[in-house]
C-alpha cells in the first residue's frame, strides 16, 4: 500500500473520530451546561381581570424550581394584587388549571407593584443594578457560558407588550438590550418564550441569527392570542371563579414540561407540541406559534439546558398522569375582561345590587369599545379618506420585515394618540397597526395633532 493510499486512510480517520467527538459534544451540552442558568418571568398585567398572567408566571416559577433552579437566579415580575384580591374565592392560592394545585406558595417577589416597569425589566436582563428604581435588586450577573430564559405573559399589540407600571416595552428598545448583552458575551445561549397579541411583532425582521437566541412566540406579528380555562368552556374553572385560569400558549408549555424528561425532550419537540395545541386547540380559534433568531443552531438544546437537570426531583408537583388534551376551548384575549363582566352579570342574582352594578360595568365596556373604534375609524378617514382609511388600520407588510420602519415616529404618534383620546385600553392596543402604517406613510406630528383635536374632543 503506498504512502498516498496511508496518509488518505489516516486523514479519513481523523475526519470520523472528529464528527463523532462533535456528536458526543452536542449530546452532552444538549442537557448540561458549565454556566449558570437564569430565568426571568414577567407578568404584564395587573387586576383581577388578568388573574390568567400571573397565574402563567407562578406557574413558570414552580416548574423552574422543581427543575433544580436556584431562588437567586430566578427573577419574578408580577404586580402581586392577585392571591388576596376580595374576588379570589381561595385567598392567598393561585392556580393556572381547573382544580390544579396552588403555584402562588413560595415565588419571590422580586420586582411587584409599581416596580414592575420597562425600565427595570430591561436593566434585569442587562444586570445594571445602578439602572433599577425599587425592587429586590436581582439581576442577570450573565457570563458567557450562562443560559438564560426569559418567559413574558401579558397583553400586546403590534410593536409592544404591556408592562401594569410604565406603560409598554417596545420591540425595538427590547433588540436594543438583546444586542447590548450580545456584544458583552453576558450569555451563551438565550431563549424567550413570549405569549401575548401579536407576539411575533416583538422580533419579526429584528432579532438576527448570529445573535445565539431563540424566541418562541404565542402568535404571528398579526395575529391574536388566547385565553383558556376559562367560565363556561370546557374544561371550567371551579364554579366559584369568573375570570380565565391561564393563556393556551403558556399552559401548553408548562403542562408539557411538567410531563416530559426534560432531559430528553428538545426545544424543537416541545414546540411541536405547544404548536399544535395552540392552533389546534379549538376548531373555530388558535394562534400560529411562530420561531425567531437562531432556530436552527438552538432547536436540539435539551430543554433542561434552561430549565434545570432534574427531571423527577420535584420540589412542587402536580397531577401528571393525563394526557393533554389535544382540544380545549379557547377564548380571544382581548374580550377576557367583556367575558369576566358578562359572566359577573348571569351569575348575579336577579334585581340585586350586584346585578345592576355588573350590567353598569358590562355597558360601559361596550360602550367604550365602540367608541375607540369610532374614533380610529375617524382619524383614518380624516387623514386617508375612507377607503384607504380602511387600508391603513388592516394592512400587514410582508412576512420578515419589521412592522414599522421609524420607531420614533411609531412612539411619538402613539404618545400624542394617548395624549389627546386617552391612554390605551387592552382592547385599543389593537390599533397600535394603525399608528406604524401611518408612520410609514409618512403622517408627521402637526397633520396627526389636528387630526386628534377634531376627532377626539374633550367632554
Amino acid at each position: 500500500m503506498n504512502s498516498s493510499i496511508l496518509a488518505a486512510i489516516f486523514l479519513l480517520s481523523l475526519l470520523s473520530f472528529a464528527v463523532e467527538s462533535r456528536k458526543l459534544d452536542h449530546k452532552d451540552n444538549k442537557s448540561s451546561t458549565n454556566g449558570t442558568r437564569w430565568a426571568v418571568l414577567i407578568a404584564g398585567s395587573n387586576g383581577y381581570r388578568n388573574y390568567r398572567h400571573q397565574a402563567d408566571v407562578c406557574h413558570a416559577y414552580q416548574v423552574l424550581k422543581s427543575r433544580g433552579l436556584k431562588d437567586e437566579n430566578i427573577i419574578v415580575f408580577m404586580y402581586d394584587d392577585i392571591a388576596f384580591h376580595k374576588e379570589n374565592p381561595r385567598p392567598g392560592t393561585i392556580i393556572n388549571k381547573p382544580n390544579g394545585a396552588d403555584v402562588y406558595h413560595g415565588v419571590p417577589k422580586d420586582y411587584t407593584g409599581e416596580n414592575v416597569t420597562a425600565g427595570n425589566f430591561l436593566a434585569v436582563i442587562l444586570g445594571n443594578k445602578t439602572a433599577l428604581t425599587g425592587g429586590s435588586g436581582k439581576v442577570v450577573n450573565g457570563g458567557p457560558n450562562d443560559h438564560i430564559f426569559i418567559f413574558y405573559s401579558g397583553h400586546g399589540a403590534p410593536g409592544f407588550i404591556g408592562m401594569p407600571s410604565s406603560g409598554v416595552l417596545y420591540a425595538k428598545d427590547l433588540i436594543d438590550v438583546l444586542q447590548k448583552k450580545y456584544e458583552a458575551k453576558a450569555y451563551e445561549k438565550m431563549v424567550i418564550y413570549v405569549d401575548s397579541c401579536e407576539s411575533g411583532s416583538m422580533f419579526e425582521g429584528l432579532l438576527p441569527k448570529t445573535w445565539n437566541i431563540y424566541v418562541m412566540t404565542a402568535s404571528k406579528a398579526s395575529e391574536d392570542s388566547w385565553a383558556t380555562y376559562c367560565p363556561h368552556q370546557h374544561p371550567s374553572p371551579p364554579a366559584e371563579y369568573d375570570i380565565c385560569l391561564g393563556d393556551l400558549f403558556s399552559v401548553s408549555w408548562l403542562e408539557d414540561s411538567e410531563q416530559h424528561d426534560l432531559q430528553k425532550e428538545t426545544l424543537e419537540q416541545q414546540y411541536q407540541v405547544v404548536r399544535k395545541r395552540t392552533r389546534f386547540s379549538d376548531k373555530s380559534a388558535g394562534s400560529h406559534v411562530m420561531r425567531y433568531g437562531n432556530v436552527m443552531g438552538i432547536q436540539n438544546d435539551s430543554v433542561s439546558t434552561y430549565f434545570g437537570p432534574n427531571p423527577r426531583n420535584f420540589v412542587f408537583t402536580t397531577q401528571t398522569s393525563f394526557s393533554l388534551p389535544s382540544e380545549i376551548k379557547v377564548l380571544y384575549q382581548r374580550d377576557a375582561d367583556v367575558n369576566y363582566l358578562q359572566h359577573k352579570f348571569n351569575k348575579a342574582h336577579k334585581g340585586s345590587n350586584e346585578k345592576t352594578k355588573a350590567q353598569k360595568q358590562l355597558n360601559e365596556e361596550i360602550s367604550k369599545r365602540q367608541r375607540e373604534d369610532f374614533n380610529i375609524q375617524q382619524i383614518s378617514t380624516i387623514l386617508f379618506g375612507f377607503k384607504n382609511g380602511q387600508n391603513i388600520v388592516q394592512y400587514v407588510r410582508h412576512v420578515g420585515q419589521p412592522l414599522v420602519d421609524n420607531w420614533g415616529c411609531f412612539k411619538m404618534l402613539m404618545g400624542v394618540y394617548e395624549e389627546h383620546c386617552g391612554s390605551l385600553s387592552t382592547y385599543r392596543k389593537k390599533y397600535a397597526r394603525a399608528m406604524t402604517n401611518m408612520c410609514n406613510s409618512g403622517i408627521n406630528k402637526e397633520k396627526m395633532i389636528m387630526t386628534l383635536a377634531q376627532v377626539c374632543k374633550p367632554n
